[in-house]
């Protein structure tokens, strides 16, 4: 059962969170919710998540400033609170579609540090224990789903998307690829927790231990991936956009297939659609 003073707390941020939600001032609303922001990070991580619920509503209102700063609670409280932290995640991936690219981008990009940090948590605990919590397990879940939003929005032909939208999705794919590639070795597939400390991800044990990871489909899915990259490269809508041509670029010179044929040949497409892209932009 709660304290007094923890009713009483909780109590205030409800409150605010109404605030927030309700009244007509933006500036009392964006003040509420650092009040909101500072009172969940001084509860017990327990108590926190009995407030994380209330946060949901939020996603629905009319200004953008009110969503971002939706985003940067998630961020910064969810990170320290991970175990509690699925409801939080969830609002996050409903974010990643907003019609604002601001709050899409804010998203994304917070959303990509949830996935290597959730990846981490899960390799610590198999390391140390020889299991995954429930909770890490069902963080992946969403994971999972949150990659699906994102790869729609990364190789969506359509015109229409806004540029830095698309770009942080692309770098979403490419941090996706180099976590998921068992023989990658570069810096990136270093993690850095929450708390700052650094990890080599060891994708291959930790999936031989936790079937439900499926790496065997993540592989497949990167090979796709890298296949319809190579498509999105040859798209007419994309000629006078260099922009998704510099995280190509960039797993080109990264990121080795080493013996996968498979691949091996969806990586070569790739870079040959790279270079019919840079001759059309060139005019050649």
């Amino acid at each position: 059962m709660a304290a007094p003073a923890d009713a009483t707390t909780k109590g205030q941020a409800l409150a605010l969170l109404a605030a927030a939600k309700n009244h007509g001032d933006l500036a009392v609303k964006l003040s509420s919710l650092k009040e909101v922001k500072e009172i969940l990070l001084s509860l017990e991580p327990s108590l926190s998540a009995e407030i994380f619920p209330y946060l949901r509503e939020l996603c629905l209102s009319p200004e953008v400033l009110v969503r971002r700063s939706l985003i940067e609670i998630i961020e910064e409280v969810g990170l320290r609170m991970l175990e509690h932290s699925y409801v939080l995640v969830s609002v996050l991936i409903h974010l990643v579609g907003d019609n604002d690219p601001t709050v899409a981008e804010k998203s994304i990009s917070t959303g990509t540090t949830f996935f290597r940090s959730i990846l981490e948590k899960m390799e610590t605990q198999f390391h140390h224990h020889g299991k995954v919590d429930r909770w890490c397990v069902n963080l992946w879940t969403l994971m999972v789903m949150f990659k699906d939003a994102v790869f729609n929005i990364a190789l969506d032909l359509e015109p229409g998307r806004v540029v830095g939208v698309k770009v942080l999705a692309l770098k979403f794919m490419e941090t996706f690829i180099l976590l998921i590639t068992p023989h990658a070795s570069d810096p990136e597939k270093v993690s850095t927790s929450s708390e700052g400390s650094r990890q080599m991800i060891n994708i291959s044990s930790l999936a031989a231990g936790l079937p439900m990871l499926n790496l065997t489909g993540l592989m497949s899915e990167v090979n796709q991936t890298l296949v319809r990259l190579g498509s999105f490269l040859q798209a007419p809508t994309l000629i006078q956009d260099a922009l998704p041509i510099a995280v190509i670029d960039w797993l080109k010179h990264r990121f080795n297939p080493y013996d996968e044929v498979q691949l091996t040949e969806s990586y070569s497409s790739v870079e040959a659609a790279s270079v019919t892209h840079f001759d059309s932009c060139l005019g050649i």
